[in-house]
């Protein structure tokens, strides 16, 4: 859980992925569409991403990915991050968070 905290704290916007994952890739889209550069951790492809993902889903999430960080904050998955685009919430969390310049 500790190495999911600091990588969480790495950027503005953190994003647990794995490259097979369709909805992941979906959410990836959305934010570089947005202009936002998320540190983008493919746990498919990176050392202990199986530990990273069950110490993910104690946290919370399920599915245990795409899960999406903003600023050190769980915003969740695909659904919750596309209600709060859909409510126009998302834009402002991410200018508060130093993600978007505009």
């Amino acid at each position: 859980m500790d190495k999911v905290v600091q990588m969480v704290s790495e950027k503005p916007v953190v994003i647990f992925s794995r490259s097979s994952c369709c909805m992941c890739h979906t959410i990836k889209t959305l934010f570089s569409d947005f202009g936002v550069n998320p540190n983008v951790h493919e746990l498919d492809e990176i050392p202990r991403g199986k530990d990273i993902e069950q110490a993910l889903l104690r946290l919370g999430c399920n599915p245990s990915v795409p899960a999406v960080f903003i600023d050190g904050n769980l915003v969740g998955g695909t659904n919750e991050v596309m209600s709060l685009h859909l409510n126009r919430t998302l834009i402002p969390m991410l200018r508060n968070a130093g993600a978007l310049w505009v």
